[in-house]
């Protein structure tokens, strides 16, 4: 089996050159020379028969690479879990044979969050995880319809996804909804919508399609499909109004609050704006739910086990279910 011919070593050398990005930051990583870094590539690139690296700044890996580099993130974190369950240190070598205190070697764990859940209610989650696990977390933010690629690719072992098709390799638990409504400022409303914004009589009826095709919008980037899912849905129209792009969860959010245009937030980070009259919504009533899912790797892992507990209570206590 390929597996048999695979050196450990090796396999943390490649991880730590993929996440570093150069060969010189990951000898600095593990302490080695870049020559060393170089050589064990080498002699992994010669065990499997494959280039696994683009030569390129930062460095990827190259479609065979994807699937070495998510055996050797596995074979990492299992590693870890043995020593944690042996109660040993893990140490780093620098090259002679040489450790000490400052070589301890902690767990990295690369998850994959979207902006709005790392901005409300997944951060809190992460401070949760019991320290004995030593994880150092490397969060990726990508947006919830793109993110289990990143799950395929063998660059994060778990993530926060919308999809509920488990990747291969995957178990997929549902973690909520995440209710996101048409905000907009007082100010901003009574110039594009007149009155009625923001209160009971603006109701079906009287939703102005023309309104929505002039009013600015604010999307978070142009992966962000979420504000013309809503127009789709309310006018069957597909309309394209001006917008800007603020690809920061908190930022979008004072973005609308400033005026610079109307814009999908959840309702907890809206709320408090709305309870102190700076937002309104655009339409009482009418919202989207974004339902979410935790993909991770379907190892017998405590460290993910533990992860994953904590993520789904965190998920239970801010998002909405059923």
């Amino acid at each position: 089996m390929l597996i048999m011919s695979l050196d450990l070593e090796h396999l943390k050398t490649y991880v730590a050159v993929i996440d570093s990005g150069t060969f010189e930051a990951a000898a600095t990583v593990l302490r080695i020379t870049p020559s060393a870094v170089s050589q064990r590539i080498k002699a992994l690139e010669t065990s499997t028969g494959r280039v696994l690296i683009r030569r390129t700044k930062p460095a990827a890996p190259t479609d065979s690479g994807e699937v070495v580099l998510r055996l050797a993130r596995q074979v990492v974190l299992l590693e870890a879990d043995a020593v944690a369950a042996l109660g040993v240190g893990s140490t780093l070598s620098d090259g002679r044979g040489a450790t000490g205190p400052d070589t301890i070697e902690r767990t990295r764990v690369p998850i994959v969050v979207n902006a709005d859940s790392l901005a409300t209610w997944m951060l809190p989650a992460l401070a949760e995880m019991p320290a004995r696990f030593g994880a150092c977390f490397d969060v990726y933010r990508e947006d919830e319809e793109h993110s289990v690629e990143l799950l395929r690719n063998g660059t994060a072992m778990a993530a926060v996804t919308a999809s509920a098709q488990a990747v291969q390799g995957c178990s997929v638990h549902p973690l909520g909804r995440m209710r996101y409504r048409p905000m907009a400022s007082v100010a901003f409303a009574a110039t594009w919508f007149g009155d009625g914004v923001g209160s009971a009589s603006f109701s079906t009826a009287s939703f102005n399609s023309d309104a929505f095709a002039r009013a600015p919008l604010v999307a978070f980037d142009r992966k962000d499909t979420l504000q013309d899912r809503y127009l789709r849905r309310r006018t069957r129209r597909r309309l394209d109004p001006p917008r800007h792009y603020i690809p920061a969860s908190a930022d979008f959010a004072v973005a609308v609050r400033l005026g610079l245009g109307w814009g999908m937030l959840p309702e907890f980070q809206s709320a408090p704006y709305e309870e102190d009259g700076q937002l309104v919504p655009l339409e009482p009533g009418e919202f989207i739910d974004v339902p979410l899912y935790w993909q991770r790797w379907k190892l017998d892992s405590p460290l993910l086990a533990a992860l994953s507990e904590t993520v789904e209570r965190a998920a239970a206590r801010s998002l909405r279910t059923g």
